[in-house]
């Protein structure tokens, strides 16, 4: 009996290795995987284009007023 209980707690210490070492892998595998899925220069943005120019440009006679700001 007690060799028999040996054997058992033998394959559940190597099934719970194998279990956790397939776990680390996995979760490696999925911080790679992050990590690698951003590229800075997909994310640069330069500023508004010439639609939105556009759109947002104000009429040719209202334009910003340089004389209201005081200077020393």
């Amino acid at each position: 009996m007690g060799r028999r209980l040996l054997k058992l707690a033998y394959a559940l210490a190597v099934a719970i290795v194998r279990t956790r070492a397939a776990v680390a892998s996995a979760w490696q595998t999925a911080l790679a995987d992050q990590a690698d899925k951003y590229r800075p220069e997909a994310h640069y943005m330069r500023g508004p284009g010439p639609k939105w120019r556009a759109k947002h440009s104000e009429a040719p006679g209202r334009r910003y007023d340089d004389s209201r700001i005081s200077t020393p």
